[in-house]
């Protein structure tokens, strides 16, 4: 009697809860469908609709993944001969060493172009593709691009039609997303993994300087990089490249570079076999919560334009320091990586809209971008002579060479690229370091830079900035 009444209890507290979860989706439900925006996203209402299954988007979608292997050869050294002499060497001098490693890769074309992380392939010798059907080929590298950490690789396949994804639409994509990761983690074997869209517009992230990442849970483990993150309709969102885990495996933190960047560098690599960013030619700075109250905005939004580069599409366009921009062809920005993620992800020569508040009053400014000013390649000069930068390479600082390095582009003077073994101007300089004046006479040109070394006779007043620090000096030679 005791055990029937306690069931009796049990089904009567389980048919409530039952009751009550099903109210609850069915008032989650009757609010998503509130929203003109999201009719196409709904709440699962049933058990039949708990029970579908990604199966059939997983067998379309998985053949276009692939693995991607690399070698490198490493040379490494008698290394108690190098600390302890020759008297203790092992005898076996300077040998090479083969260094594998392995990722993800995307097939983004049926004629077997590839995209993957830069960070897959970096210092690579070989590269080897391998199918989801276990064929292997080897790769040819079309281009890599460290600023934003993609790489683009190309197989021959014949006249085959390889199986591709189509890049989705991210302007579109939204937190609460359904999405699916595809790669091959730890070198197990191609694995799907599940989630949803965490985050969008991560910018604080450091793994790139074009930092504009789509967050995910869907579990992304090493070797994961370079493989897909895709929507439900099979779509590439985009390319899994990095996690925040303090063991070194999956702790629902991804990140994925989204697929308009990827198709930007795509398009650069197959149709130009280079990059070139379009710059605004602008520095800003975040919108605090008072600078927002003060613009008479009801939050932080947008950037303070700080500085604008003479002459750069910013300034021909008409801004100003001091104008608040808020979003670049509708799409809200809240600090300057963003702006310039999404200005990098269009083409030199494109007309872009900015939404400014100036005075008080919101106003769209129309921007036509351009590639930074300077040359394709810069000169560098190797210094030779009686002067303390004898055996020094240096190029003068341009804004296309700033941004080449990720540097910033309004530095101007002469950058310090390499030094020659055991020069002497490893006594006072070293890589990096850009010369700002001599004599108190600033240095901007390698024609000026060569003139004050040569009004010197023995004595110099040189000033440096190394590591965002300025040094100066006097220097007899």
């Amino acid at each position: 009697m005791f055990f029937s009444s306690r069931v009796s209890y049990y089904r009567r507290v389980r048919n409530t809860i039952i009751a009550a979860f099903g109210f609850g989706l069915a008032a989650v439900y009757a609010h998503a469908q509130s929203f003109s925006g999201d009719r196409q996203r709904q709440v699962p209402t049933s058990q039949a609709q708990m029970d579908l299954s990604f199966a059939p988007l997983v067998r379309d979608a998985s053949p276009a993944v692939v693995n991607v292997y690399t070698k490198k050869v490493v040379q490494t050294r008698d290394i108690m001969r190098d600390i302890f002499g020759r008297r203790f060497s092992t005898g076996q001098g300077t040998r090479q060493r083969v260094q594998n490693s392995l990722g993800s890769g995307v097939i983004v074309s049926s004629d077997g172009v590839i995209v993957t992380n830069n960070h897959v392939i970096d210092g690579a010798d070989e590269f080897l593709v391998v199918l989801s059907d276990r064929r292997e080929y080897p790769a040819e590298l079309v281009l890599a691009d460290e600023r934003t950490d993609l790489a683009v690789m190309k197989i021959d396949i014949g006249d085959e039609a390889l199986p591709a994804l189509e890049f989705a639409d991210t302007t579109g994509v939204a937190v609460g997303d359904l999405v699916l990761a595809i790669g091959n983690p730890f070198g197990v074997g191609q694995t799907v993994t599940s989630g949803i869209i965490s985050a969008t517009a991560r910018t604080d992230v450091g793994v790139s300087d074009y930092a504009f990442f789509l967050q995910t849970d869907a579990a992304v483990n090493p070797g994961n990089s370079g493989g897909a993150l895709i929507n439900t309709a099979g779509q590439l969102v985009g390319v899994n490249t990095a996690i925040f885990s303090r063991s070194g495996g999956s702790n629902g933190i991804g990140f994925a570079i989204p697929s308009e960047m990827v198709k930007r560098v795509v398009d650069a690599a197959v149709n130009e076999g280079m990059i070139v960013r379009p710059w605004l030619g602008l520095k800003a700075q975040a919108v605090t919560f008072d600078i927002a109250q003060s613009q008479g905005l009801d939050r932080p939004v947008g950037v303070i334009v700080s500085e604008v580069y003479d002459n750069a599409p910013a300034d021909r366009a008409g801004l100003r320091r001091g104008d608040l921009i808020t979003s670049i062809e509708g799409r809200e920005v809240f600090d300057e990586t963003g702006l310039k993620f999404l200005a990098a992800t269009r083409s030199p020569g494109d007309l872009v809209p900015l939404t400014v508040i100036r005075g008080g009053e919101e106003r769209v400014i129309l921007v036509r971008l351009e590639p930074p000013p300077g040359a394709k390649d810069a000169e560098r000069l190797l210094l030779d002579g009686r002067h303390p930068f004898s055996g020094a390479e240096v190029a003068q600082l341009s804004p296309r060479l700033a941004e080449e390095l990720g540097r910033d582009p309004f530095e101007t003077g002469i950058l310090v690229t390499r030094i020659q073994r055991g020069a002497y101007a490893w006594r006072l300089i070293r890589p990096g370091d850009v010369i700002l004046s001599i004599d108190d006479r600033p240095v901007l040109t390698l024609a000026e830079l060569e003139a004050a070394l040569g009004r010197g006779r023995g004595r110099w007043l040189i000033e440096l900035e190394r590591n965002g620090r300025r040094v100066r000096g006097r220097v007899n030679f």
